[in-house]
C-alpha cells in the first residue's frame, strides 16, 4: 500500500445541471454526473494530531516509540511546513480545506460566529473540503473522527 497525502493534483468542479427540472416530477428527469473510475491510484491517509510536537514522533527522530505512526510514515510522504494556528477548530479548517483558515470562514473556535465572513465559525458552503475533491475523483472518503467541520 502506497499512501500519499498530496492534493495539488486533484480538481474540484461543480458539474453543471443536465437534466430538466419541470413543474411536477413527472416533468422532470434526472441527471448524475460519471464518476471517475479510479484504478491503481495511491491510498490516502489525512493524520492531525493536536498538541503533539515532532518531538514526540519517532519518524522525525524522537527517543518516544510510535511503531504505528512510524509505519504509515515510512510507507507514505511526510510533511513538515504545515502553518497551525494554535487552535484545533481554525488549523483543521486549513487541513481540510487546504486553505487560510480566514479565507474559509474560521477565523477562531468553532460555533463562534463573529457577523464577517472571515469569522463564521464553521467553513463556508461555497468552500471544498479535500473529501469533496477525493469523491468527485473517484475515491470514497471516510472520517474516524470529527470536529464539526
Amino acid at each position: 500500500m502506497r499512501l500519499l497525502i498530496c492534493f495539488g493534483w486533484l480538481f474540484w468542479v461543480k458539474a453543471h445541471f443536465q437534466g430538466q427540472i419541470g413543474k411536477t416530477v413527472e416533468e422532470s428527469t434526472p441527471w448524475w454526473p460519471d464518476k471517475p473510475v479510479v484504478s491503481g491510484s495511491p491510498n490516502v491517509v489525512l493524520v492531525l494530531l493536536d498538541d503533539l510536537g515532532f518531538a514526540q514522533l519517532g519518524c522525525y527522530g524522537s527517543d518516544i516509540s510510535t511503531p504505528n505512526i512510524d509505519a504509515l510514515a515510512q510507507k507514505g510522504l511526510r510533511y513538515n511546513n504545515f502553518h497551525t494556528t494554535a487552535m484545533c477548530g481554525p488549523t483543521r479548517a486549513a487541513l481540510l480545506t487546504g486553505r487560510n483558515h480566514h479565507s474559509v470562514g474560521v477565523r477562531s473556535v468553532l460555533s463562534a460566529d463573529a457577523g464577517f465572513p472571515n469569522a463564521r465559525g464553521r467553513v463556508s458552503k461555497d468552500t471544498a473540503l479535500i473529501s469533496e475533491m477525493l469523491l468527485d475523483n473517484g475515491y470514497n472518503t471516510r472520517s474516524l473522527w470529527g470536529n464539526g467541520i
